[in-house]
């Protein structure tokens, strides 16, 4: 019988189905065991200590893999552990290239547990190539691009970078969290590992904390497993039972989000108040015809700028559909303030350089309808 070949969101909503072969079970067994029972010396069922391989994780990192395209898929128990893991790739005097435009918890995991170490980073512009080049040093060993950017979703050429990676045998890590493999699949663009934050938009639901490395060579995928199983931040098995299921949700979620993040962009345009909105989507925005290039879609993720620090806080506490909350990417609709939550590790004057000011407020599109967020932003931006 010849194999169907299915598309990205079929293959999501399949994730795991007949894998149980004994009970034809529809939904992934859980296998909360710690240890496991051989059959007699030297031998063994293929699982041994949960740390080193679990079944019920075995099926979602196998699922990861096959959605990014890579050879090797790893799930942690959070997103920063997943990056604190890859960081364990690399040695003493090692340099890397990062974007500036990224996550706060990643420049404070590098700038204050793996600077101790010898592990040094550059944080540039990411979009712009020739910057980027220039920050290359005889000690650079890889670049770490989030696209679109945290929090002014700004957007890095991913053909682009990975080709000068490959000019200077560099490796390109790229975290794909805000747009997940549904709408973006840097692997095939030229990338060598996917970074996640699963607690994000793969998890989706606002009660899960998870993260994920996928490689592209089965050789580093190797070696990113020998981390994960020598310093053990794994996924229970629970947990990862939640992820698979959460996964099968995965493409309606964002087609919602998409489409009500670019009507609320739209919106948000056009209000007195507003001063400047950043959404990909948006034609006005600088990385708009490169992202349409790239990806299959721009995301439910934008920030905007008000006109001072007073509107932003008064918009926050007026806040009633919308949760003022840290993170991202679930069912309900979030808003933060950058410059105090995601990115306070950041110092000032670098924040400000980078325009995350205290009137920027970035929000995460929820699944309620696109009326009610509107709704909820007017009367929360009213005098």
């Amino acid at each position: 019988m010849v194999k169907q070949t299915l598309t990205t969101e079929s293959r999501l909503v399949q994730l795991g189905v007949g894998r149980d072969e004994r009970t034809g079970a529809i939904s992934v067994p859980i296998h909360p065991s710690a240890t496991f029972r051989h059959p007699g010396v030297g031998e063994s069922t293929g699982y041994d200590y949960t740390r080193s391989g679990n079944p019920t994780r075995d099926i979602l990192e196998a699922g990861l893999a096959e959605l990014e395209g890579g050879s090797r898929g790893l799930a942690f128990s959070s997103g920063m552990a997943a990056l604190t893991t890859l960081f364990l790739h690399f040695a003493k005097g090692d340099h890397l290239i990062v974007s500036e435009d990224l996550y706060g918890g990643t420049y404070r995991v590098l700038e204050q547990v793996f600077a101790d170490f010898g592990l040094s980073a550059s944080y540039v512009d990411s979009r712009d190539l020739e910057q980027v080049a220039a920050a290359i040093r005889p000690a650079t060993r890889a670049m770490l691009i989030e696209t679109p950017g945290n929090p002014l979703l700004g957007i890095a050429d991913l053909r682009g970078l990975a080709a000068l990676c490959r000019q200077h045998e560099l490796l390109l890590v790229v975290d794909n969290t805000f747009l997940t493999p549904v709408l973006q699949r840097p692997l095939e663009l030229g990338a060598d590992i996917v970074v996640h934050s699963a607690t994000k938009y793969l998890a989706g639901h606002n009660d899960l904390c998870a993260g994920a490395l996928i490689a592209k060579d089965p050789a580093l995928g190797e070696r990113l497993y020998f981390l994960q199983n020598s310093t053990g931040a794994i996924l229970s098995p629970q947990d990862c039972w939640l992820l698979i299921r959460s996964l099968k949700t995965l493409n309606l979620r964002l087609e919602r989000q998409c489409a009500s993040a670019q009507t609320v962009a739209e919106w948000l345009q056009q209000h007195p108040k507003v001063t400047a909105v950043y959404y990909p989507g948006l034609p006005t925005h600088p990385g708009h015809v490169l992202q349409r290039s790239q990806a299959d879609g721009f995301g439910g993720m934008l920030s905007f700028r008000v006109t001072d620090q007073a509107t932003a806080h008064r918009l926050l506490k007026r806040l009633q559909l919308i949760s003022f909350a840290e993170s991202l990417g679930g069912v309900e609709s979030l808003m933060t303030l950058p410059a105090e939550q995601t990115h306070g590790d950041i110092p000032e004057p670098e924040r400000l350089r980078l325009g995350i000011c205290a009137a920027l407020l970035r929000l995460s599109v929820g699944i309620e309808t696109v009326e009610d967020i509107i709704s909820d932003l007017a009367q929360a931006l009213g005098d």
